[in-house]
């Protein structure tokens, strides 16, 4: 058994390498032509730079399109393997041995929980630390970028601002850093002061900002403006490109989710963040689920229905993938008068799940 269980194995793993690379393939290239011109905007300085400009854009992008094809991915392997199964009578032949066709896809259920397992490193390992380089345009320069600042808050509760972040040189120019402090018992906050300078840049060692020409003025005017040489923050050059935009979270890890939600003061910002937790947590087991609904249909006897039914098996998992979509729409959105991001992280998994489970307890074997 152990070598049929290898032999089957195999052909997933080759069906998986060949989808792996079509799917992101195409994923790339149709980018790439989309967007040529945004990479040639630096044509000045030569066709090496833009060359290498474009291969660590989309190396680095990498991890973002195999966290959205995953899924896919997975359930184009198994149609793969399976049709070329099916299409050489194989399965038929190990019916005949008394094999269940059940025990006949166990390789493909165990090997693709190994590779869910990938999906969650990719998107709670590697994406994270690369976050600020995955949110740079195809027009900015590696190392070159900078970022207007509006509005970052920090463990403090402060809201910091800047015209410019230059991230080369780690630094703020002109910023403005409202401080304040909560209310206790309640998610309000009170402004306390307001601190301004010329820049501030960031000293890893000391992990605060340097402050040129920093001044700190109290909400009281009485108490008028006293200079201030440094300020203490939790966020650093790292987090800034990320924290511009609320739709750039969705690259940061589970833990930094939860931080980051401890400190909102927004509903409807910490119901998103929440809901990006729990798609951290429902996404791998969505991916899942689809192969669970597709192996049923794509194991079959007769080699004539193996075309509808690859057809079915994608339905399905487009169907999957458009209610996932969906449901990261409207999950911070409030309905019905109440927001409840995690249900609808969650609802995926409580529609599609029973019908996997139906679906694998009725194959014929």
């Amino acid at each position: 058994m152990k070598i049929l269980d290898k032999y089957i194995a195999k052909h997933f793993l080759i069906g998986y390498a060949i989808a792996f690379c079509v799917l992101m393939g195409l994923r790339i290239i149709i980018d790439l032509f989309v967007n040529l011109d945004e990479f040639t905007e630096h044509a000045d300085l030569g066709t090496l730079s833009v060359i290498k400009n474009i291969l660590v854009f989309y190396g680095l992008n990498c991890t973002l399109y195999f966290r959205d094809f995953a899924g896919m991915i997975t359930v184009v392997a198994a149609a793969f393997s399976l049709g070329r199964m099916v299409r050489c009578n194989e399965l038929v032949a190990m019916m005949a041995s008394g094999l269940s066709l059940k025990r006949a896809i166990a390789p493909i259920v165990i090997m693709s929980l190994l590779l869910t397992g990938l999906l969650i490193i990719d998107q709670e390992f590697l994406i994270p630390p690369l976050s600020d380089k995955l949110v740079r345009g195809r027009d900015a320069l590696p190392g070159q970028e900078s970022y207007d600042v509006w509005f970052i808050s920090d463990s403090n509760g402060s809201l910091i601002c800047s015209q410019k972040f230059d991230v080369k040189t780690a630094t703020l120019y002109k910023p403005t850093i409202i401080t304040r402090s909560r209310r206790p018992g309640s998610l309000i906050w009170e402004t306390t002061g307001r601190i301004d300078a010329e820049k501030a840049v960031y000293d890893p060692k000391a992990n605060w900002w340097v402050l040129t020409e920093g001044f700190f003025a109290e909400s009281d005017i009485d108490k008028g403006r006293r200079p201030m040489l440094y300020y203490a923050s939790d966020i650093t050059p790292k987090d800034i490109p990320v924290r511009r935009k609320s739709e750039h979270k969705t690259l940061l890890s589970s833990w930094q989710l939860s931080v980051l939600a401890g400190q909102g003061t927004k509903i409807k910002d910490i119901a998103h963040l929440y809901s990006q937790k729990h798609f951290h947590i429902t996404e791998p087991i969505v991916n899942f689920v689809m192969l669970m609904i597709s192996l049923p249909i794509l194991v079959c006897r007769d080699p004539k229905a193996m075309k509808s039914a690859i057809a079915i098996s994608f339905a399905v998992t487009t169907a999957c993938l458009v209610t996932n979509f969906v449901c990261k729409l409207v999950a911070a959105e409030v309905i019905f008068g109440i927001v409840v991001p995690e249900f609808w992280a969650w609802l995926p998994v409580f529609i599609f799940l029973p019908i996997a489970i139906i679906e694998f307890d009725s194959m014929k074997t």
